[in-house]
């Protein structure tokens, strides 16, 4: 789910080849062992990689891939070898896991397991958090311009007010914006009756005369400049606008949110799991983690390491202090759902003229 050199969840099909580099400007070409992991460009600090060398004497080979279901691939092929540990999202971890890539975590071996936020765990893909650790977090939120909206905007359903005619920016992710419907209607983003889904379409549609863009990449850079005065945008993009806007303001939306979860697994078939486990410990440490999350611009999934963000970043990559808003990861559903979905997705993008 990474986008505009972070991540997003949005589910792509497109098969691309990975490429595959060497993290850390100056490593140990000596080293007894060699650690593969395999996820995104860019998920790490270079300090945090040159470190885990430096302190364990384990080199390590970066793969890259670009999407999750060319790691999927790339896994089944290696019949669950060739990588130590992979990071991906949700959605594909539960594939993965379904088709016996992933093996059971050992977390005696984790003394850093504490550290997880309860918050993440759990969830669809691994519910008894037998195969995962969580790395980041992206939550569907509306950022908006204060000196341009006339209007308090505490949910969804705001953004269907007049006064927002031909100013809202919408990612391109159409579970996540078909979801924001089904949730004015106070219903889960993964309900799969078809006339429920289609009654949360119509009431898309009528939110068509307020849109001015419908795109993935780089939304905030519109938020910033003042093209459009509110939008609903992915986390790492929320983290870059308020980065350079602190006036703009960010909601969590009253009717409850969506997000998801990229996480970590060892797969069945790892050459080094010795190493996978080292590495995992490592990145878990409180102050570690808290550097990967400003790093990345995504929600801390470490609640030992929220105290240590920095506050520049802080608002935006932790939950607030006493956070109750309902949250419901976007899962997989049947086929018949998902073509409804794309069905009206397409009907709201003429109707918006995008």
């Amino acid at each position: 789910m990474k986008k505009n050199g972070f991540m997003t969840s949005a589910l792509i099909l497109i098969l691309l080849l990975p490429v595959e580099v060497q993290a850390g400007a100056s490593r140990d070409r000596g080293a007894k062992k060699q650690f593969t992991l395999f996820t995104w460009d860019e998920m790490f600090p270079q300090e945090i990689l040159d470190g885990f060398e430096k302190e364990t004497g384990i080199s390590i080979n970066y793969v890259n891939f670009d999407y999750d279901e060319t790691m999927l691939t790339r896994l089944k092929t290696a019949g669950g070898g060739d990588y130590d540990l992979v990071i991906a999202d949700d959605y594909i971890i539960e594939t993965a896991i379904a088709e016996g890539l992933v093996q059971k975590l050992d977390k005696s071996r984790i003394p850093n397991y504490r550290n997880i936020n309860p918050i993440y765990q759990k969830q669809f893909y691994d519910p008894r958090d037998e195969y995962t650790i969580p790395y980041g977090a992206g939550v569907q939120t509306i950022a908006y311009d204060p000196s341009r909206v006339t209007i308090d905007i505490r949910g969804y359903a705001d953004l269907w007010n007049s006064s927002l005619a031909n100013s809202l920016g919408l990612i391109e992710n159409y579970r996540v914006i078909n979801g924001m419907a089904l949730k004015v209607l106070g219903q889960s983003y993964n309900i799969e009756d078809i006339p429920t889904i289609r009654s949360a379409g119509e009431r898309l549609i009528a939110l068509a005369p307020n849109i001015r863009l419908i795109r993935d990449d780089n939304l905030q850079d519109e938020l910033i400049s003042g093209e459009i005065s509110a939008a609903v945008m992915y986390t790492s993009q929320v983290t870059m606008a308020k980065l350079e806007r602190p006036d703009l303001k960010v909601i969590f939306p009253r009717e409850g949110i969506g997000f998801g979860i990229m996480a970590g697994f060892i797969p069945s078939k790892a050459p080094n799991p010795d190493a996978a486990y080292a590495f995992l410990d490592y990145i878990l440490d409180p102050q570690r983690g808290a550097r990967c999350f400003e790093f990345l611009g995504y929600y801390s999934t470490y609640s030992a390491s929220d105290p240590y963000i920095n506050p520049e970043f802080k608002e935006f990559l932790t939950l607030p202090e006493g956070f109750n808003i309902n949250m419901e990861m976007i899962g997989n559903i049947g086929p018949e759902a998902d073509e409804e979905h794309a069905r009206i997705w397409t009907a709201f993008k003429a109707a918006a003229g995008r």
